[in-house]
């Protein structure tokens, strides 16, 4: 995201926690009728959602957007499976990721660049629970440094 001139709508704050990050790519959703409305009031959850490709195409599923308060007719299933738009090297890039045991699609965030919704995808490892407290660790540690540094000067 070299151009700054975007708005963070939704942040996956668990998923650096729960993966290690390989590869990021920037999407676009197919969204329908009142679903940008939602998303620009910032009704949405990133939490427990997941990419998965089928039949050549990419799709987003567990994306919570929340119905639009001024909406009618056209509100539709807040957790619909929602496609992804991308090139053709890119999903046959992805489906080589997929492929390799252990590897995920994993939104990071959503966010809205010059008026259109854009998502961060990432391709992702799980990691194992010891590999979580070693982040942890690590991070602990890290902050113990800053903090010894910070009172030397």
């Amino acid at each position: 995201m070299a151009n700054e001139n975007y708005k963070l709508v939704a942040n996956n704050k668990k998923a650096r926690h729960e993966f290690f990050i390989e590869d990021t790519l920037e999407v676009g959703i197919v969204l329908t009728g009142t679903e940008i409305k939602s998303i620009r009031n910032g009704k949405v959850n990133l939490k427990e959602s997941y990419a998965n490709i089928k039949d050549g195409e990419v799709f987003i599923y567990s994306m919570h957007i929340s119905p639009y308060e001024q909406g009618n007719i056209y509100n539709v299933d807040p957790l619909r499976e929602r496609k992804l738009l991308l090139h053709k090297k890119e999903i046959r890039k992805l489906i080589g990721y997929i492929q390799q045991k252990g590897y995920s699609l994993i939104p990071l965030k959503l966010y809205l660049k010059n008026g259109k919704a854009k998502l961060e995808l990432a391709v992702a490892k799980g990691k194992k629970l010891h590999d979580k407290r070693q982040s942890i660790a690590k991070r602990d540690s890290d902050r113990r440094i800053q903090k010894q540094m910070s009172m030397k000067y």
